[in-house]
């Protein structure tokens, strides 16, 4: 209830132990099948983070904070279990790739929870699908592991608000979905609309309503298209694409 984005970070490591700590926990999310079809990624090095900079435009924290953590979803270990013990893996498909990277997403929420719990700060980063192929280079990554999402770690050296979140009436269907009306559409949304923040938003964007910042601005049609096509690439490239 107290999840805040933190995006500066003290210049202040993050002890071993605790690292640890914060890891074994994520490693304890629900998984499919007991498979733990996912890999982190823990980088340090600030060289490694300076390369890694790019790929997540720029943003300061991701070399400020002490740790990125790149949470993959990863068929790689399996797959050659699977085939050591004479078992022929079909795990080569988009099914099988949704499948690993819901289990990384499960982890990374784990891993975000223990560690606000410990008094460090995170900030997901989304970028990590928008430029996965340039990731699996940096990092290395073989056939069978992308890149689903990234996070920044380390003790905080700022205190935001907590952001607006829509009113739980907006999310929640009883029993079966319920689509919404117009009125209920603006119900939900005039609040979110209203808060100063986000009136600015549309102001400094030149912009008539915030739904246009995020259509407009934010998330383009032709950004998604653009990234959605290189992320197909990069899943056929890593061997996720056989529906035969």
């Amino acid at each position: 209830m107290q999840h805040r984005s933190i995006r500066k970070y003290q210049q202040k490591p993050v002890p071993e132990e605790v690292l640890l700590k914060i890891l074994e926990a994520g490693i304890r999310a629900s998984t499919t099948g007991n498979m733990q079809v996912y890999s982190i990624v823990v980088t340090k090095d600030p060289a490694v983070k300076e390369r890694l900079a790019p790929t997540h435009f720029n943003q300061p924290m991701v070399t400020e904070a002490p740790v990125l953590l790149t949470f993959c979803a990863d068929f790689n270990r399996f797959n050659k279990w699977c085939r050591l013990r004479r078992a022929d893996p079909g795990y080569d498909n988009f099914l099988s790739f949704f499948t690993a990277a819901i289990d990384a997403l499960l982890v990374a929420q784990n891993v975000c929870i223990a560690a606000e719990s410990m008094d460090l700060g995170i900030c997901y980063l989304g970028t990590a699908t928008y430029n996965a192929g340039e990731i699996i280079d940096i990092l290395d990554l073989p056939r069978g592991v992308v890149p689903v999402t990234a996070v920044t770690l380390g003790y905080p050296a700022e205190d935001p608000g907590l952001t607006d979140r829509l009113p739980l009436d907006a999310v929640i269907h009883r029993d079966i979905y319920r689509d919404y009306s117009e009125r209920e559409i603006n119900e939900f949304y005039t609040q979110k609309e209203l808060i100063n923040t986000n009136r600015e938003f549309v102001k400094e964007n030149n912009m008539e309503t915030l739904a246009q910042v995020f259509t407009d601005i934010r998330y383009k049609k032709e950004d998604n298209i653009l990234f959605s096509k290189a992320l197909i690439e990069v899943l056929e490239r890593q061997g996720f694409m056989n529906h035969q």
